[in-house]
């Protein structure tokens, strides 16, 4: 080996290294900074505006970038996550004093259901009231002890959380003013040809805008046409409950009916025959045809992935990095379509 391939190696093998330590030292903030890159990319746009509109004055036109992001992102999810845990702890109490009772409503379910579903509840032990309400029991006393620690640790987290935010918020400020110069900078670093290095980087904000802007866009409305048949038709907590919706909205195909089918069911089992046929049109034809037209047409459309490449990679990401994983699970599953596409195009043809 010479000396200038051992200098080479022990350069990159030195620079693998620092790269590792600082991975291990972003870590605890590895939420901030995802986000914090996602939102500058989402808003670049709106920043590239009003530099122009700024005469070039980078400083006041990523600050007013911040602040429209600020308004219109953050202040609207502090506001809705304050309303959340107030209507969550008011339901809470109300199921703890007995006002709202889950095993009166299952015992009416169980009453109304058909003799071939009592012989397999028998066999598994549900349709005894008695047995069935003890484990009702151990699960809302489980359930209590998972809500008080949670309670204590939101108290004990707060200083991470505000940390955290402004890390977030610090870093976009950075990456909305010199993201151009940065990119350029990570361009040139990376070992690869002018073309495929720019067909790398437009799919990766392509993929981002679209992810994000598209899943969320689908998870409001879901949400958002979940509480309000949820509100008509008298279900309390509508606000909490079309809360979930549009969290689960996030998984594709079956995400808000996890919530609304069960109170489907509950309605039909119970009686109450045009509220459960409404709640099962809406969520069918209303809330159902949301996740068929606008998910394909913002997410699959954009990115270029097949259907279930989206729902396979969003659950994978989502599995495997939490909420986040949403935007991460389609984007590894783009630039993974995106680079052996690059290194079949690249390889020579093969004529024999």
């Amino acid at each position: 080996m010479n000396s200038a391939d051992f200098h080479n190696k022990s350069f990159i093998f030195l620079l693998l290294l620092v790269s590792a330590g600082l991975i291990i030292i972003l870590l605890p903030f590895y939420g901030a900074v995802f986000w914090g890159v996602i939102l500058s990319i989402l808003f670049t746009p709106l920043y590239r505006r009003l530099l122009v509109k700024t005469k070039q004055r980078r400083n006041l036109a990523a600050f007013g970038t911040l602040s429209v992001c600020f308004v219109i992102v953050i202040v609207p999810v502090i506001l809705i996550a304050s309303s959340l845990v107030h209507e969550g702890t008011t339901l809470f109490q109300k199921v703890k004093s007995g006002q709202i009772n889950p095993a009166l409503y299952t015992q009416q379910i169980l009453n109304a259901a058909p003799a071939p579903v009592h012989k397999v509840l028998e066999r598994t032990g549900f349709a005894d009231v008695s047995n069935f309400q003890e484990k009702l029991s151990q699960i809302a006393t489980q359930a209590s002890q998972l809500l008080a620690t949670r309670a204590l640790s939101i108290g004990q987290n707060t200083f991470e959380f505000v940390v955290g935010f402004g890390v977030m918020l610090y870093l976009m400020f950075f990456l909305l003013r010199d993201g151009s110069a940065l990119s350029m900078r990570v361009k040139q670093a990376i070992p690869l040809s002018a073309e495929h290095k720019r067909h790398l980087f437009n799919k990766f904000t392509t993929v981002i805008r679209a992810t994000v802007k598209g899943n969320i866009l689908v998870a409001i409305t879901q949400g958002a046409l979940g509480g309000l048949i949820f509100w008509i038709l008298g279900i309390q907590a509508a606000l909490l409950w079309a809360t979930i919706m549009a969290f689960l909205s996030l998984l594709p195909a079956v995400g808000a009916s996890l919530i609304w089918a069960p109170v489907a069911i509950y309605f039909l089992a119970t009686g109450a025959t045009w509220q459960g046929i409404t709640l099962i049109a809406f969520g069918v034809f209303v809330i159902g045809l949301v996740d068929n037209i606008l998910r394909p047409i913002l997410v699959g459309k954009d990115t270029k992935l097949p259907d279930y490449v989206v729902l396979i990679s969003t659950l994978g990401g989502m599995a495997v990095f939490g909420l986040n994983g949403f935007v991460i699970g389609p984007l590894i599953a783009a630039l993974f379509l995106t680079m052996w596409d690059i290194f079949g195009s690249s390889r020579p043809t093969d004529r024999n």
